[in-house]
């Protein structure tokens, strides 16, 4: 017999259904149903091949559909998600559990990291009043130029330097910007109190709940299903 024969043979007596064996599923309506060939209402569903003593040979799954192969990788690209979003909250669980050993700490530690940005905004806020009491001086000498130096009623006011009108421009901007950076160091120091204050709040939680492990309620049992024979 040809080697191709033989092949073709074994791969028949593979997929063929052990002798005496059955099909079991419970269909979509939560009926079981059993045959000698595969039942019609259990092609959408979990079938089994069985043995005449009721023990499972084989678990047979459904073709699964278009729209089912979409639902289930948009289920695997959420789950991903989640066991990502739940593997950096318990790296960041641990780091707060090694980093604080008391609730004081946090407090602490705040202050150390608002106290450079609250200097850096002091120096801003002297720097701002030195700019406008200089701005002060050149609003009068520039008041001196266009109206103090007129020899008569009629005359053209003498235009200010252009060094002074220069560095009040530099002035203008120079205040804007450090302006600019007050504002900005009042939002980190916002943001550090919520921040820390978020973290307060959990590593309070986590501190209560160490220790206590999750036994999780018993499934409740099944209703039995009506057995139906094809």
């Amino acid at each position: 017999m040809k080697r191709s024969s033989l092949l073709f043979i074994a791969f028949t007596v593979l997929l063929a259904p052990a002798a005496g064996a059955a099909y079991r599923c419970v269909d979509e309506k939560g009926v079981t149903r059993i045959g000698d060939t595969p039942p019609p209402e259990c092609a959408n569903v979990v079938m089994y091949e069985i043995s005449r003593t009721g023990s499972v040979l084989k678990k047979i799954d459904p073709t699964p559909t278009a729209e089912q192969l979409k639902v289930r990788a948009e289920e695997a690209e959420r789950k991903k998600i989640a066991d990502k979003a739940a593997a950096e909250q318990k790296r960041k669980d641990m780091a707060l559990l090694n980093t604080f050993s008391g609730e004081k700490e946090f407090d602490v530690v705040r202050d150390r990291q608002i106290e450079p940005i609250m200097g850096r905004m002091r120096q801003a806020r002297e720097r701002i009043a030195a700019i406008e009491k200089r701005q002060q001086g050149i609003d009068e000498e520039m008041e001196f130029y266009k109206a103090g130096k007129r020899k008569a009623a009629d005359a053209k006011p003498v235009e200010p330097p252009h060094l002074l009108v220069s560095e009040n421009e530099r002035l203008l901007h120079e205040k804007m910007t450090l302006q600019h950076s007050i504002a900005t160091g009042e939002k980190e120091i916002a943001h550090l109190k919520a921040r820390f204050e978020v973290d307060k709040k959990r590593w309070l939680a986590l501190k209560a709940n160490e220790g206590k492990i999750d036994t999780g309620a018993p499934a409740a049992a099944a209703p039995p299903s009506t057995v139906k024979k094809n």
